[in-house]
């Protein structure tokens, strides 16, 4: 077990540098953590880590290096991910003034359900963390590798990912940061709603103008 060490650490630092990097699961679990009670924040955090699983099923059923050989597969991934990115981005510019409650005291606006399957959906759909996911399973995790190692590498992923933004959800449903966001939290959903948008914007301009495939590509670590 020892010689897979080296070869785990490098994953953990890969993984920490993607999910901590801005993108849309940081952007709707700051929306989820401001406008939310904590604990449809945490839910949609597990939702996220959650979300982490699909990836890593994937990778290990030899699918990711179907992705990575057809360009047919990945831009359709990637409008589909850029399609739901835009329709939450949506939701959030139609906030306005008064309809965002930072604090919640007669029950929480959204499910359960809803909350964990919108960090789910977030993270599953997202065609960067699926660019992540081809090139840690094709370049860093060796094929010599046991199936059920690579297995743990994954769960770690899904767990650690969880944890970091269960930290997010924790830290902005704090009553004092709350409060900060009290006035002008219509505003955040706006902002976080362009950012969405910007990033549905960047996903479908890419699959217009790529032509290689993915395999000729350099991928990025974003999530």
């Amino acid at each position: 077990m020892t010689q897979y060490w080296p070869e785990f650490l490098t994953i953990v630092v890969a993984h920490l540098l993607a999910v901590v990097s801005p993108g849309p699961d940081f952007a709707v679990m700051l929306r989820q953590a401001l406008c939310q009670t904590r604990r449809n924040a945490l839910l949609s955090a597990a939702g996220v880590g959650a979300g982490i699983l699909v990836h890593v099923t994937y990778s290990l059923l030899g699918i990711g290096w179907l992705i990575q050989q057809s360009i047919v597969l990945f831009t359709a991934l990637k409008i589909v991910g850029a399609l739901y990115l835009g329709w939450i981005a949506i939701q959030c510019l139609r906030a306005r003034a008064g309809s965002i409650h930072v604090e919640t005291s007669s029950g929480p606006e959204q499910s359960a359900l809803a909350a964990f399957r919108l960090g789910f959906l977030t993270n599953a759909l997202n065609p960067k963390a699926t660019l992540f996911f081809v090139a840690l399973f094709s370049v860093v995790i060796s094929p010599g590798t046991p199936l059920m190692i690579q297995a743990g590498y994954g769960v770690y992923m899904a767990l650690a990912t969880g944890v970091w933004f269960s930290l997010v959800a924790v830290f902005f449903t704090l009553p004092r940061v709350r409060q900060a966001f009290g006035r002008f939290g219509h505003w955040l959903d706006r902002i976080m709603g362009s950012l969405l948008l910007l990033l549905a914007a960047e996903l479908l301009f890419s699959t217009v103008t790529e032509s290689e495939p993915l395999s000729a590509t350099t991928p990025g670590t974003d999530r």
